[in-house]
């Protein structure tokens, strides 16, 4: 049975219609995690499964029980937000506790779901500090802290890395993903981070204009992206997209209005050697890899992600070649096919 159904969901700012007919079904357990560009309705969408949101039309089913007009508190999810929201003149482990305070719980129960979560955690070198003497990463472990105790039925987390340095940004994913496999939870992350959406998830569900744009394993949606929007949304740097009628060289059917190869699958040859001549413009040296930028004439610029140590220098005039096998290709509505 899944864990959290949504059903046909709608939600209306007045005359503005943000979600539009969301139907997602979510397991027990699972790591699911909500992308896309800004504005395109994912906080919302988490915020409904919340209660923080009213929603329009349609049901949302906890289990099996419909808690579309009940209130956040009643149905049983912890929720992580972007700021950590910590009480400043509580130490650690009154913070982590707190939830269990208001909610009347004895205080051996509470000391002993205290101790756990800070085991989990590791926050136990820093249960009697206050928020102000704890880095950005240990103030949201104590975040995420506070949910554990509550045993919820599911976490939701809304952006919680986004305040995060990038060390520290990868330092927590780490955490979230060990803490997922030692939990066993269902949890829902929203981020606009396309790394953190690979990197953690079971499934990612792409957002766009409010409607799923596709759902699927981080895999299958960078090897299979069921559109355009998917195909230049995932994937870093994102998939090179031309128009078809841009490069003769390349052989499509009638039906392709536009084709995309991903950078990695294409290599730098000869000019006059490979399906699309074109002259590097910039080179982005990053140690292990180099992303080389071509102009490629009426095909735009197309990036090449090549071995760090490639010898190359702008102006220098390359061939870039690439299998059919690696040819995404895409109608005129931009749906591939």
């Amino acid at each position: 049975m899944p864990s959290i159904s949504l059903n046909a969901v709608e939600k209306w700012f007045g005359d503005i219609q943000v979600i539009k007919g969301v139907d997602l079904a979510i397991n027990e357990g699972e790591f699911v995690i909500f992308v896309g560009p800004s504005g395109c309705g994912k906080s919302t969408l988490l915020r409904m499964i919340a209660g923080l949101e009213e929603t329009s039309r349609g049901s949302i089913m906890i289990g099996d029980r419909d808690v579309t007009a009940e209130p956040p508190s009643k149905r049983g999810l912890a929720m992580v937000f972007q700021s950590y929201a910590l009480y400043p003149h509580m130490s650690v482990r009154d913070n982590v506790g707190f939830p269990l305070k208001s909610a009347g719980l004895p205080k051996t129960e509470i000391e002993a779901k205290v101790n756990e979560a800070a085991r989990v955690l590791k926050l136990d070198a820093y249960m009697d500090r206050r928020p102000k003497d704890l880095s950005g990463g240990q103030r949201q472990r104590v975040a995420i802290g506070r949910s554990i105790v509550r045993d919820p039925t599911a976490f939701l987390f809304d952006e919680p890395l986004s305040n995060l340095d990038a060390a520290l940004r990868v330092e927590m994913r780490y955490e979230i993903a060990k803490l997922h496999q030692t939990l066993k939870s269902t949890m829902i992350y929203v981020t606009h981070d396309q790394v953190e959406a690979m990197t953690l998830a079971d499934r990612i569900v792409v957002l766009e204009f409010g409607k799923i744009a596709q759902v699927g394993s981080p895999r299958e949606l960078y090897e299979n992206p069921a559109n355009l929007f998917v195909a230049q949304f995932i994937g870093s740097p994102r998939m090179n997209v031309a128009d078809a009628s841009s490069a003769p060289g390349v052989q499509l059917p009638a039906e392709a209005k536009s084709f995309g190869v991903r950078p990695e699958h294409i290599a730098l040859v000869e000019a006059g050697a490979g399906r699309i001549d074109g002259t590097v413009d910039v080179l982005e040296y990053l140690g292990a890899d180099t992303f080389v930028i071509v102009s490629c004439g009426a095909a735009g610029q197309l990036t090449v992600r090549v071995n760090g140590s490639a010898s190359l220098k702008p102006g220098d005039p390359v061939g870039l070649d690439f299998g059919d096998d690696v040819i995404h290709k895409f109608d005129a509505k931009g749906l591939a096919f």
